[in-house]
C-alpha cells in the first residue's frame, strides 16, 4: 500500500473491482481475532488491506467473492488468518482453495491459524483439502490414534465428548 494506515473493510461490504485490492496483500482475517488477541492482529495486518470475514454471521460462501476479487484486481498475495478449532473459520480457507479452482490459476497466498488466542501456525492448502474429506480424515485417526492425544491439547469439545461416553 502507498500509505502507512492498514484499511480495513468487511468482505461482503466491499466492491470486487475497488482500487485498494489491486496489487496489494489481502489479509483475510476472521473478524473476532482483534477482540482474541489485538496484538498480534496488529502485527499481521500492518501493511495489508485487511477484509474481515466471519462464516457465522454472514454466508459462507466467499469463494465466488473472492474469485472476482482476484481476477478483477490481482492482488500480490492472500494471506488468510482465523482462530484454529472453529468450524465456522475453516470456511475461508477452503473458500481460498475453491476461488483457485474455479479461476485455473495459481493464487498467491499463505494460510495460518491461531492455536489457543496465541500461537499463530502455519498451514498447507493440502491439509485444507484434506480436512474436507472426512474418509480421509477418519482412515488417518485409525490409523495414526495417538493424534487425539494431540487434539485433547486444544479442544475443549473433543476432551468433554471423551467424559461423556
Amino acid at each position: 500500500m502507498s500509505c502507512d494506515k492498514t484499511t480495513e473493510s468487511w468482505i461482503w461490504s466491499t466492491w470486487v473491482k475497488t482500487p485498494v485490492l489491486g496489487n496489494e496483500e489481502i489479509l483475510l482475517v476472521s473478524a473476532c481475532l482483534p477482540i482474541v488477541n489485538p496484538e498480534l492482529y496488529k502485527k499481521i495486518s500492518e501493511g495489508r488491506v485487511v477484509l474481515f470475514a466471519c462464516p457465522e454471521r454472514e454466508s459462507a460462501a466467499y469463494y465466488g467473492k473472492l474469485a472476482s476479487m482476484i481476477r478483477s484486481m490481482k492482488p500480490r498475495k492472500l494471506v488468510v488468518v482465523t482462530i484454529d478449532g472453529s468450524p465456522h473459520c475453516f470456511a475461508l480457507h477452503a473458500s481460498v482453495n475453491e476461488a483457485e479452482y474455479i479461476l485455473g490459476e495459481k493464487i498467491e497466498r499463505e494460510h495460518y491459524v491461531v492455536l489457543n488466542g496465541r500461537e499463530i501456525k502455519k498451514i498447507s492448502p493440502n491439509a485444507i483439502r484434506v480436512a474436507r474429506y472426512l474418509s480421509i480424515v477418519n482412515t488417518m485417526i485409525e490409523e495414526h490414534p495417538e493424534v487425539l492425544s494431540e487434539l485433547g491439547k486444544y479442544s475443549k469439545e473433543y476432551n468433554l465428548s471423551r467424559n461423556l461416553e
